[in-house]
C-alpha cells in the first residue's frame, strides 16, 4: 500500500473527503518525524513507538577492496510494533 492507497482506505474508513484525509495523514507523518528528530519518543498504545536511536561506530570491510574501515556513529529512526499490531499480524 502506498500513501495515495492509505489515503484512499482513510477516507472511506473515517467517511472524509480524500483531500481532508490526505490532510490528516500528512500533519501525522509531520509531526511524528519532527518529534523523532528533537529525539522524542511517539508511542501509540496498541500499534507501536516511534523513536530515535542512536548507533555507535563500529569496524566494517570495504567489500571492493576488503579493507577496514569504521563506519562512523550515528543516529537512525526505529519502529517498535505494539502488542496488538504484533498478534494481528502474527496469529
Amino acid at each position: 500500500m502506498n500513501k495515495g492507497e492509505l489515503v484512499d482506505a482513510v477516507a472511506v474508513k473515517a467517511n472524509i473527503t480524500k483531500k481532508q484525509a490526505l490532510q490528516v495523514i500528512s500533519a501525522f507523518l509531520e509531526v511524528v518525524t519532527e518529534a523523532v528528530a528533537n529525539g522524542e519518543k511517539v508511542t501509540l498504545i496498541g500499534f507501536g513507538s516511534f523513536e530515535r536511536r542512536e548507533r555507535s561506530s563500529r569496524e566494517g570491510r570495504n567489500p571492493k577492496t576488503k579493507e577496514t574501515i569504521t563506519i562512523p556513529a550515528t543516529r537512525v529512526p526505529a519502529f517498535s510494533a505494539g502488542k496488538q499490531f504484533r498478534e494481528k499480524v502474527v496469529p
